[in-house]
């Protein structure tokens, strides 16, 4: 199924992703806040000595600390960054939008994660038919965001959208992809952005959309 057309998957900055990432940026972009409820929702979903893919990961990949996994594969686009990061036991490098099939076995991983990235993807109904590909029947792909993005980078149909309209974006994508079950919606208020909005302040909103290989 097609989702998007091909004005919707143009970036104002449309030189190579490589060339974008290409020095590493050791800093979080999104506030404490929103990495405790992704924390948490890790906690609640993800089941320990499991095999987990960290899709366009960085240097830290928010899992719980006292979780221990079979094996948590890494990839994003700089080297340095990854290399950094203690929770991946193996990663590899590669540009999704220049080739989006992911070197990977079928049915090999029984949780696939990206967080605060899914704005990037240019071609996201061939990366969600990878994920499908590599999951393990029953295995649960956990899609997390907010509203910060590099703007030349985030893809026309994301800049141009609402908050609302970006959720319904990534559940289009699991949609596209015969195999998921009906994806489900997660959108908290962490404690830090309810303090924050008491004192006139606005934290990063938090919202993840999850979906479950059927078969």
């Amino acid at each position: 199924m097609i989702i998007l057309d091909p004005h919707q998957r143009t970036k104002l900055d449309d030189t190579s992703d490589t060339l974008f990432y290409e020095s590493p940026r050791f800093v979080t972009h999104v506030d404490d806040g929103f990495i405790q409820q992704l924390t948490d929702l890790y906690r609640e979903r993800l089941k320990p000595d499991t095999r987990i893919f960290d899709m366009m990961s960085s240097w830290v990949s928010h899992l719980p600390n006292e979780m221990e996994f079979a094996h948590v594969e890494g990839h994003g686009l700089n080297k340095a960054e990854l290399a950094r990061n203690s929770r991946l036991d193996h990663y590899f490098i590669q540009d999704l939008n220049d080739k989006p099939k992911f070197p990977l076995a079928d049915q090999s991983f029984d949780a696939v994660l990206n967080t605060v990235s899914v704005q990037y993807l240019q071609y996201p109904e061939a990366i969600f038919s990878e994920i499908h590909r590599i999951l393990k029947p029953g295995g649960i792909a956990i899609v997390s965001f907010s509203n910060r993005m590099f703007y030349q980078k985030a893809i026309a149909a994301w800049r141009d959208g609402s908050e609302a309209s970006r959720v319904q974006l990534v559940k289009c994508y699991f949609e596209s992809v015969p195999g998921f079950s009906p994806p489900e919606v997660i959108a908290r208020q962490s404690q830090v952005s309810a303090m924050l909005q008491w004192m006139g302040m606005e934290g990063d909103p938090f919202y993840a959309v999850i979906g479950t290989r059927k078969d």
